[in-house]
């Protein structure tokens, strides 16, 4: 029997093994206009495939790029556009830097380092006041995801120096319990049922 695991690599499966035998058969078409002919209904019948993809930019170009790529950039015919280079397949990908800002405490996370900074350039008064005990309730609320079982509100008060960078100095916020942050964390979700203003809530199963 003819396995498909003993045949050779597709090097665009999407199009089928169907496709790329049309696309080996024309290679050995020794007539241009006639192999220039067969490429053009490939090209249509590579498109019918995928017919909601022809809405989109260049959509035709990139026909003609799989083209070239399904007879290993050996079709010798006159190409619409530029064809792509086998070269360019080969190229190493560009490495990605990493970035270099450090957190100085992780299980808070980079934006909330961010917003402490901005809350410790606030201009003092009341709207201060309440964002920042607004940010120590969220690095509550991260401490206990990162460690279940208890915190006490004066190592979020030492965190909160830390990351304002002596910034910021409170001891006396009135955090929410660490029981109550807990309880919420542990409580079911509810699935809302039916529509409108008389949709009830039931607990997942």
């Amino acid at each position: 029997m003819d396995y498909n695991s003993n045949r050779s690599k597709l090097p665009l499966p999407e199009y089928g093994r169907n496709v790329q035998n049309m696309v080996d058969h024309i290679m050995t078409i020794e007539d241009r206009d006639e192999r220039n002919r067969a490429a053009r209904t490939i090209i249509d019948i590579m498109g019918n495939l995928y017919p909601y993809l022809r809405d989109i930019n260049d959509f035709k170009h990139k026909l003609w790029d799989h083209l070239a790529i399904m007879s290993d950039f050996k079709l010798d015919i006159d190409y619409p556009y530029d064809p792509p280079k086998k070269e360019t397949f080969q190229e190493r990908p560009k490495i990605v830097p990493y970035s270099e800002n450090t957190i100085r405490q992780r299980h808070y996370g980079k934006t909330m380092q961010a917003l402490i900074e901005k809350a410790a350039a606030y201009e003092s008064g009341e709207e201060k006041e309440q964002l920042i005990k607004l940010l120590a309730n969220h690095m509550k609320k991260c401490f206990l995801v990162w460690n279940k079982d208890t915190v006490d509100d004066e190592k979020i008060y030492a965190d909160l120096e830390i990351l304002s960078k002596g910034r910021i100095k409170r001891t006396d916020l009135d955090l929410t319990d660490t029981k109550e942050i807990l309880y919420r964390n542990a409580r079911p979700k509810t699935k809302t049922v039916g529509r409108g203003p008389g949709k009830k809530h039931r607990k997942n199963d």
